[in-house]
C-alpha cells in the first residue's frame, strides 16, 4: 500500500515554497528603504546607482559637521562686531531713505495744491460765476496749501547740511501738530459736501463748461 501525503505535511511544502519565492523580495523591499540611491557624477556612465546605507551616510555627516565645527567657532567669535556694525549702516541707509521719500511726497503733494490754487480756484474766485460757490466747492484749500509749505519747509530745515544720523523729524511732526489738525478737521469736515456741490455743478451746462476750462488748464 503507498503512503499518502498528509495535509500537514502539502501545506509545509507550501509554505518553504512562498518563503522561498518571497525572501528575495523581502530582502530588496527592506535595501529601498534603508539605502539613498546616489547618481554617478561621470558624464556618459550609464552602469548604473550607486547605493549608500543609512548608517554609511549618517557617518559621512557626523564627520562632515566634524570638520566644519572649528570653522563655525571661529567665524562665530569674528561675527557679532561686524554683524552688529553692517546691521547699523542698514538701518540707517533706510532710514535715510525714507526721509527722503517722505520730503519728496510733499513736494508733490504741495506742487498739486499750488497747481490747483493758481489755476483752478483763483481764476473761479475772479470771474464771479452765479451760482458757482467756490467756498463750498473748494473749502479752505488755500489754508491747507499754507500749511502744507510750512510742513515742508521745516522738513527741509532740519535735515538740509545736517548729518543723516542726526536727522530728527519728528520733532517737526509735533511742533505743527496743532495747526495741521485744525486746518484738516475743517477741510474734511467739508470734503461730502463739496462732492455733493461738484455733482450739482456738473449737471448745469454753464458751469459744467467753466469747470472742464480750469480742468484743461491744469492738464
Amino acid at each position: 500500500m503507498e503512503p499518502r501525503d498528509t495535509p500537514g505535511k502539502e501545506n509545509m511544502g507550501t509554505k518553504r515554497k512562498n518563503l522561498a519565492f518571497l525572501r528575495p523580495r523581502l530582502y530588496m523591499l527592506e535595501r529601498r528603504k534603508t539605502d539613498t540611491v546616489v547618481d554617478s557624477s561621470v558624464p556618459g556612465d550609464h552602469s548604473g546607482a550607486l547605493r549608500r546605507s543609512q548608517s554609511d551616510r549618517t557617518e559621512y555627516n557626523q564627520k562632515l559637521q566634524e570638520k566644519m565645527t572649528p570653522q563655525a567657532e571661529s567665524s562665530a567669535a569674528e561675527a557679532p562686531g561686524s554683524e552688529e556694525e553692517h546691521q547699523m549702516r542698514r538701518m540707517m541707509a533706510k532710514r535715510a531713505k525714507i526721509i527722503r521719500e517722505l520730503i519728496q511726497t510733499e513736494k508733490d503733494y504741495l506742487n498739486d495744491l499750488e497747481l490747483c490754487v493758481r489755476e483752478v480756484v483763483q481764476p473761479l474766485r475772479e470771474k464771479q460765476i452765479d451760482r458757482l460757490d467756490v467756498d463750498s466747492l473748494f473749502s479752505n484749500i488755500e489754508s491747507v496749501h499754507q500749511i502744507s509749505a510750512e510742513l515742508l519747509s521745516l522738513l527741509e530745515e532740519a535735515t538740509t547740511d545736517v548729518e543723516p544720523a542726526m536727522q530728527v523729524i519728528g520733532d517737526v511732526f509735533l511742533q505743527i501738530k496743532g495747526p495741521l489738525e485744525d486746518v484738516y478737521k475743517i477741510y474734511c469736515y467739508h470734503h461730502d459736501e463739496a462732492h455733493s456741490v461738484l455733482e450739482s455743478y456738473e449737471k448745469e451746462e454753464e458751469l459744467r463748461q467753466h469747470l472742464s476750462q480750469r480742468l484743461q488748464c491744469l492738464k
